[in-house]
């Protein structure tokens, strides 16, 4: 029987298969069958501190609405404050509880100073390692790429110095050299690397023509690019790396070990087939492990990199012209009609 236990930031993991940062993690029930159907670890939902001060903000206004509506009137009510992050705190700290298996936190803050309060709070609840989502989104069009690149250098920096667990990073693919600030993150002292981020879209009714907000699920052809990069920094850099979205089944959780990866997240996958999916994963990996003969993950892990493969070009442009090349091969398997 293989043995498909991986090493990610530390963390020993029974096998490669993480259920990402989602509203799955919720209910504690659905949180035990994913740890019963095999999930190795879990991502507890991110922590917005967006999503706080707008929640202060609104109770602040509800609160306030009647006051001094007459000379005597200062407040129809006794000072209430929000909560700010204790009560997902709280339920975070219950999943950490409830489960043998690792628990990792996500947190995306908005200030310096706040991450570090953040990344201090949610260490105390007992999590095996933190997850920071380093989402931005441009808004100005004077600044520079470097500005916010060091930014979030500094953030990284602040946040290791005041944590001891693990603290990974879940990247956007939208920077100007990628590989170069993951090498430059690993620097400011990055466990791990999420690769990608799947960001949020908008979408456009042109019926109503407005705004609307559809779930964000990914598709099975959409983990062509974290494969790409996992397999260009394998053996690269020392941090593990995690690769994310577009993951569906076993097959795609072997090819994502083939290129370097030490473990994956899944989340649309759960969305449309349940926890069960993940037992079936697991399962296919094992099957593929013993038609291959592999005993460990280790033992295949990075076989297709850009660093263990002979062939040169097949993480570089030249084979996407040689894919342009022979576009013929596109009409033999769509003929037009």
């Amino acid at each position: 029987m293989p043995t498909l236990t991986t090493n990610y930031m530390g963390l020993n993991l029974k096998n490669p298969v993480i259920v990402g940062a989602s509203n799955l993690v919720k209910d504690l029930g659905t949180i035990r069958q994913l740890e019963e159907a095999g999930a190795a670890a879990i991502v507890y939902k991110t922590l917005f501190e967006e999503q706080i001060e707008l929640e202060r903000l609104q109770l602040s206004e509800e609160l306030n609405q009647y006051n001094e509506r007459h000379a005597e009137m200062i407040s129809l009510f006794p000072d209430i404050t929000h909560a700010g992050p204790r009560e997902h705190l709280s339920h975070l700290k219950k999943v950490v509880d409830s489960v043998s298996i690792p628990v990792i936190a996500s947190l995306n803050c908005l200030f310096e100073d706040t991450w570090v309060e953040y990344a201090k709070l949610i260490e105390q609840t007992g999590v095996n390692a933190l997850e920071m989502n380093l989402y931005t989104l441009p808004a100005d069009f004077k600044k520079e790429g470097k500005s916010i690149i060091n930014e979030q250098l500094a953030v990284i920096s602040e946040v290791k110095k005041n944590v001891k667990i693990p603290v990974s990073v879940k990247l956007s693919p939208f920077y100007t050299n990628v590989l170069a600030v993951i090498q430059q993150m690993y620097h400011a002292g990055v466990d791990g690397f999420v690769l990608f981020n799947r960001l949020f879209q908008p979408d456009i009714d042109i019926e109503k023509i407005e705004h609307h907000f559809p779930y964000n699920l990914s598709n099975e052809e959409d983990n062509r690019l974290a494969l790409r990069y996992v397999g260009m920094l394998f053996h690269e850099i020392r941090g593990s790396l995690c690769a994310n979205t577009g993951i569906f089944s076993g097959k795609d959780v072997v090819k994502m070990l083939l290129a370097g990866a030490d473990c994956v997240q899944v989340v649309s996958t759960i969305y449309k087939h349940g926890p069960a999916q993940i037992t079936s994963m697991i399962k296919d990996v094992e099957d593929w492990m013993e038609r291959k003969k592999f005993e460990t993950v280790d033992s295949f892990k990075g076989k297709l990199s850009r660093k263990e493969l002979r062939d040169p070009f097949v993480y570089k442009r030249a084979q996407y012209i040689d894919i342009l090349m022979k576009s013929e091969e596109i009409f033999k398997r769509y003929p037009m009609r």
